[in-house]
């Protein structure tokens, strides 16, 4: 495998995979001591672009933020029924950790670089303000990877 891939090694966000959002946003604010955030639904495939597996993706996900030190952030995700990395992990493997995400510059490059070793493209989309790719790094890192660009 290549080195230092990404360009960094500072992990930004957890994702973690959750049944009811309402519900995992109040144990999480309970048991971090903090407010419970409003949770949001992520934009339609109008805007977002989204791919999934290589086919346009019309999955939408509730996400709600906790911001836990000065660049890391845990998101929790509650999908749609809409088929989408989300959404087959959440049915096989059910809630729980689903990808660490990382900031990045270049996601053509860097999707390219991962390819390269073995670790696969599963999702990507636009959002305001940027763009994001689920790299499937299972074999290697057990887990999915997550690249974030901003604008």
């Amino acid at each position: 495998m290549d080195k230092n891939i990404l360009g960094t090694n500072i992990v930004t966000q957890v994702g973690i995979l959750v049944n009811d959002i309402e519900k995992s946003s109040q144990d999480f604010a309970d048991f971090l001591g903090m407010d419970k955030p409003k949770w949001m639904l992520t934009d339609g495939y109008d805007k977002t672009q989204a791919e999934y597996m290589g086919k346009p993706s019309t999955a939408r996900a509730k996400l709600a933020f906790f911001n836990v030190g000065p660049t890391l952030t845990i998101e929790l995700i509650e999908p749609d029924d809409e088929p989408s990395t989300w959404r087959d992990d959440l049915n096989k493997h059910g809630e729980g950790v689903h990808h660490i995400a990382f900031v990045i510059k270049g996601m053509k490059e860097k999707i390219e670089i991962c390819q390269r070793n073995g670790m696969p493209l599963l999702q990507k989309g636009e959002y305001t303000g940027g763009r994001y790719a689920y790299i499937d790094a299972n074999n290697t890192l057990k887990t999915v990877i997550e690249l974030l660009e901003n604008d």
